[in-house]
């Protein structure tokens, strides 16, 4: 053993489990797909009607976003991920009949709005990988918490409902 302490696999992927608040990584996700569009501009993606296109997903983004804190807000629980401890109920009126984590779907869409105004190839990749880090590193947390503390209703929940969409 290395020092008394060796973190397994397991353990170190979980170290990295809800470290990065949310809107952080969706500023962090726009850098780099910036970065990457200003490096890489070979990767042009001519898209007609992109200011336009970008402006309304953005706009769904934020809307659909602001729908899943209303409803939490409605129902006083907390939309800090950090505090799971302090979820009082499965929310699952308004946004939340379509979708698990519908403030995550809003930041996709709003990430989606930018790379199609950066109209760049790379950008656009950016896009699954954002969904995969979100899904491992956010929602899979969120959700083994939740299992725990509401058991079969969150399972009835988790089952009708779908993830993003």
């Amino acid at each position: 053993m290395n020092g008394g302490k060796r973190l397994s696999a397991v353990s170190r992927l979980r170290a990295f489990e809800l470290r990065v608040p949310p809107l952080a990584l969706v500023v962090i996700f726009a850098a780099v797909m910036w970065l990457g569009a200003h490096v890489a501009p070979f990767f042009l993606v001519v898209i007609p009607w992109r200011a336009v296109i970008a402006v309304c997903l953005a706009a769904i983004g934020i809307s659909v976003s602001l729908a899943g804190v209303a409803a939490f807000r409605r129902v006083r629980t907390t939309v800090n991920p950090y505090r799971p401890d302090a979820t009082a109920v499965i929310v699952r009126t308004g946004v939340y009949r379509y979708s698990r984590n519908p403030m995550y779907l809003g930041f996709l869409f709003v990430l989606g709005g930018w790379a199609v105004l950066l109209s760049n190839g790379f950008a656009i990749a950016l896009l699954p990988l954002f969904v995969a880090y979100v899904s491992r590193f956010q929602i899979a947390p969120e959700e083994r918490w939740l299992m725990e503390k509401f058991g079969e209703e969150f399972a009835a929940y988790r089952k009708s409902t779908r993830r993003w969409l």
